[in-house]
């Protein structure tokens, strides 16, 4: 099973009236997973409160935006920082540039569209690609 990289804020984290909360569905639908999960963000101490990832379920990585997750450098330290590599992971993130990022390091990656919000198409892409 390969790790599964999920996107912090506008996926797994998203925005509600009391300010940021786990998105309840994605949770439920990466549990059904029995890879290891590692939530990626650029979030520094602040936004890292702020977000909630102080409180999350699984491992949270940051490089508090040095890079940005759009540099490849960030995916490169990534892998170094937990001892994997490209073929061990797959990824899914909101932000398009951070997709190509991704992608130009040779981690298998998804575009999810925070507005859509399709979780049909996430699992798609989970189900082809975790194993």
């Amino acid at each position: 099973m390969k790790t599964i990289l999920v996107d912090a804020v506008d996926g797994f984290v998203i925005e509600s009236e009391g300010g940021f909360q786990i998105f309840k569905e994605m949770h439920d639908l990466l549990e059904t997973f029995s890879s290891r999960k590692i939530i990626l963000t650029g979030a520094n101490d602040e936004q890292f409160k702020k977000f909630g990832l102080d409180k999350m379920p699984y491992e949270v990585f940051t490089l508090k935006h040095n890079p940005e997750k759009t540099d490849t450098k960030y995916f490169e330290t990534m892998l170094q920082h937990f001892g994997l590599n490209k073929d061990d992971v797959i990824y899914f993130e909101h932000n398009p540039e951070a997709v190509k990022s991704a992608e130009s390091v040779g981690i298998k990656s998804y575009y999810y569209d925070p507005e859509k919000r399709d979780l049909e198409t996430l699992k798609k892409f989970l189900t082809d690609t975790a194993t």
